[in-house]
């Protein structure tokens, strides 16, 4: 996977080479031609990397080659990070005014003359080394293969109708539905322009495609239809080919004469599209028909509009049964809702295993291997083709180390072939874009069954360069959901939930495995109890266990970005080996110190001139930090969560400049918000158990201009907070604050807001909603009211606003009813209630009597009373 990791890394380079802000520092420094002579050189190895991949095996020389581009792509990224630091150097000056530093900066090794003499250096011997290694890679035969932004796929072997029934296990439900499906009337039946489209939706490996097969063979569909016809589609979405393949199996299902069937198959092979239209309509004329189109990956709505539009010839009641990894594609394809397919039981699971690993009967002489496969298959996490790869494995090898390997080892360490589990996942990873691609490969860092939440994977996306807005107006969090909704349509992600303000996730077991075995091992590291050695060119470190770590574990080379503890309870216990990542990682961007116990963050900090991501979460030993930690211009995220003994926040936090999140647990009574109203890029403030303020702040009048989310968690003393200070808050959450005034001595006019998100929990003593929340009925989108133990009644505006999109209700037990008017809650997609005895009596289905009211909300989902 070199090939790709590299073909990745050039195409973000070329990424960041395209962007505006790099054109505009380039053209300042006087270096503009000889970074667009590298940008230029960098698209031609990009291409001669796509055929390096193809001929690495042939010629053993390439791979040195690509270690060769490999280096000058890094050194590149290093002299492009030098650019980003001067461009946020600049910023922070100009934000804020400060003539002392711009004096300090022409006095230091920043000063501009000195870094264009500097860049111009280090770009002429990257552009030369760039141009060496094209003319070689031209030298090795290398031809140029215009991919964009994507890689060439390996492709699925084509797929037809033919199946043993008997050999499938754990199916006959799904077969019922579907077929249940087939046999129904089509709800928008309009004669023979209706055609229903059934889409069979699911991860690679789940047996969509086997399950297609048992409809499709089932004699109830040759009562049911004229006609059956089988096309396999795959990544190759061609309408003249599909047609072709669709007449061709009309022709065959219609003559048992198979030489005949060939023959005019190979006489309609030159027609173009009109003629083949032609021929389709009479094929289909007049008949009942079902079609299956298997492995569907287009996604274009246009072409798959063309299609069908030509099969809307055949009498009503003609069926398409399409199968598809992408909910987004059955979304596009289907008229029905989606059949998603699930993973077998672990039972079925079990079942299928000893049909692969044994012959008949055999399994009964060897009682301790079964029992060493249930452990196996759970790890198959339901998916049949997973089982059926283990199971083959294992054929009539009864070497119990070797089971036990399979048992304890990860599915990326065995020999796969094509068609095996992690090459057929592998085909979706392929069709990804080259971003989705950098993005997906990070989720190898973290263990199995881990939560993933939003503002982490932004954050370290970001700070990554992962994330390129093409204008100034495109911000990076609305990117990302981007990114996560298409691995989310493409099945890589469970458990999704969504709050409005943010999301968690988890990634399924089998697409983690498949993480590891496309991530480069010497890039992405896991450090564990066993590891020994991390590879020089590591780039990125996770720290999975609490282990004593020797400083000659770790690379002596600058290339490490990035630094994990992503497991609660494992954090840094050595303040000497922290000091030595911070001497030696001078690019790193991303350093998470979470669960940490050293006492002081070194002094040397403010070296890692990159960094933009701290986070020193849940250290229960720092008292204070340096004031060295404000020299950190690059500095976007800066998280102190948890950390109880923190005295006070760091004398001179205005001058980070570039901050956007300040996450913080401190003893202090009050913050300065004039310190934080300097910060003008500042949009997300969290306090969480800040035990001893009373007030946010105390006596000032300045505002939070930029500011778009407040998070406040059991701060116990906190009595109120000033609204008036967040003119742009859009949301807004208070949780277990056992003193705070819900009102916010908010008894005058109502004051228009902004805010889209709120959450509120705990305040058992209100009997109903503040008056301010009145403030923002033209704007709430997410409404989550949790633990009001007499609360009586929602809020009368409630049914004015028109944008709620959300409405949560948890244990408020005293809350009887519902508004009569909720009809006019049009954009209301989601309801919920739990421990809310009479309201859930009312709301249950199918008899409740709040039933007809909310039956048209998508999702509405009503707990135990």
């Amino acid at each position: 996977m070199a090939e790709t990791f590299l073909f990745d890394i050039a195409h973000s380079l070329l990424g960041k080479l395209a962007s505006y802000a790099f054109e505009e520092v380039a053209r300042a420094y006087g270096v503009y031609d000889d970074l667009q002579e590298i940008k230029d050189t960098l698209s031609i190895i990009r291409s001669l990397l796509l055929d390096a991949e193809e001929k690495k095996n042939q010629q053993h020389a390439l791979r040195e080659w690509l270690r060769q581009v490999q280096n000058i792509c890094f050194d590149a990224e290093d002299v492009l990070d030098e650019f980003s630091w001067q461009v946020k150097l600049k910023q922070a000056e100009e934000v804020s005014g400060s003539t002392r530093m711009k004096v300090r900066r022409y006095a230091s090794s920043s000063n501009p003359l000195a870094f264009r003499f500097k860049m111009a250096h280090q770009i002429k011997d990257i552009r030369g080394r760039l141009n060496k290694a094209a003319a070689n890679g031209t030298g090795f035969g290398l031809v140029g293969i215009g991919v964009e932004p994507g890689i060439a796929v390996q492709r699925r072997e084509m797929t037809h109708s033919h199946i043993d029934a008997s050999s499938v296990i754990g199916r006959e439900k799904d077969k019922e539905a579907i077929i249940q499906l087939l046999m129904q009337p089509h709800p928008h039946s309009e004669g023979g322009n209706s055609l229903c489209v059934i889409p069979i939706v699911g991860i690679g490996g789940l047996g969509k495609t086997t399950l297609a097969k048992l409809v499709f063979n089932d004699t109830r569909m040759d009562e049911l239809f004229q006609l059956k016809m089988w096309v396999c589609v795959s990544d190759d979405f061609d309408l003249q080919k599909i047609v072709l393949k669709v007449i061709n199996s009309a022709s065959a299902a219609s003559t048992l004469d198979s030489a005949s069937t060939v023959a005019h198959q190979e006489n309609i092979s030159h027609f173009d599209i009109q003629p083949l239209q032609s021929r389709l309509r009479r094929k289909l004329f007049d008949k009942k028909f079902l079609l299956v189109l298997d492995d569907i990956w287009n996604d274009d709505r246009v072409k798959w509009t063309d299609l069908k539009d030509l099969l809307k010839v055949g009498t009503a009641g003609s069926k398409i049964m399409a199968t598809t990894r992408s909910n987004s594609i059955a979304s596009m394809m289907g008229t029905v809702p989606s059949y998603v397919l699930k993973g077998l039981s672990t039972d079925k699971c079990l079942s299928l295993f000893v049909k692969w690993a044994f012959k008949e009967g055999e399994e009964e002489k060897y009682p301790n291997l079964v029992e060493i496969g249930k452990e196996i298959v759970k790890k198959c996490a339901g998916v049949p083709l997973a089982v059926r790869t283990l199971g083959s494995s294992l054929f009539s090898n009864f070497d119990l180390h070797k089971w036990e390997f399979v048992r304890d080892d990860g599915l990326w360490n065995l020999k796969m072939k094509k068609g095996d589990v992690l090459p057929a996942l592998q085909l979706s990873y392929d069709q990804m874009p080259s971003y989705l691609r950098q993005c997906f490969s990070f989720f190898s860092l973290y263990p199995k069954d881990f939560t993933f939440d939003s503002d982490e994977i932004i954050n370290l996306l970001a700070a990554l360069g992962f994330v390129q807005p093409q204008n100034g107006s495109d911000k990076i969090e609305r990117i990302v959901r981007e990114y996560m909704d298409e691995l989310n349509s493409r099945s890589f992600l469970e458990d999704f939930r969504d709050y409005g303000y943010g999301y968690k996730f988890k990634v399924h077991d089998l697409v983690h495995d498949l993480a590891i075995y496309v991530a480069r091992e010497d890039f992405f590291v896991k450090v564990i109890s066993d590891t020994q050695n991390i590879p020089e060119q590591a780039r990125h470190l996770s720290i999975l266990k609490n282990v004593s770590l020797d400083h000659a574990l770790f690379p002596k080379s600058k290339r490490v970005r990035s630094i994990l503890h992503p497991v609660q309870g494992v954090g840094l216990q050595s303040e000497d080996l922290l000091n030595t990542w911070i001497l030696r990682y001078k690019y790193m961007v991303y350093l998470d110190l979470s669960n940490s116990s050293f006492h002081t963050l070194p002094n040397s900090v403010s070296k890692l001139k990159h960094l933009c991501v701290l986070y020193i979460r849940h250290n229960h030993q720092i008292k204070r930090l340096p004031r060295s930690i404000c020299k950190l211009r690059c500095l976007q995220v800066l998280s102190l969560i948890g950390c109880t003994e923190l005295e006070t926040l760091p004398e001179g936090i205005e001058k980070l400049a570039s901050l956007r999140q300040l996450h913080i647990t401190t003893k202090q009574l009050v913050l300065s918000l004039d310190e934080l109203a300097s910060l003008k890029h500042l949009q997300a403030l969290s306090l969480y158990h800040c035990d001893n303020m009373d007030f946010m702040f105390i006596g000032a009048q300045a505002q939070l201009n930029s500011l778009e989310a407040l998070y406040i968690r059991s701060c116990k003393s906190l009595k109120s907070l000033p609204l008036f200070a967040f003119p742009k808050l859009q949301t807004l959450l208070i949780e277990d604050c056992q003193m705070f005034n819900l009102s916010l001595n908010n008894e005058g006019p109502i004051r228009r807001s902004r805010i889209k998100h709120l959450h509120l929990k705990r305040f058992p003593q209100l009997l109903n909603l503040p008056r301010w929340i009145e403030g923002a009925v033209d704007t709430l989108e997410t409404l989550r009211i949790r633990k009001f133990s007499n609360l009586t009644m929602l809020p009368e505006c409630l049914t004015s606003m028109a944008n709620l999109k959300s409405l949560y209700i948890d244990c408020c037990p005293q809350l009887m009813s519902l508004p009569s008017d909720m009809h006019r809650l049009t954009a209301l997609e989601e309801f919920r209630i739990y421990r809310s005895p009479e309201l859930c009596r009312k709301c249950r289905p199918p008899s409740g009597e709040y039933c007809p009211m909310i039956g048209r909300i998508k999702r509405v989902s009503v707990g135990k009373q």
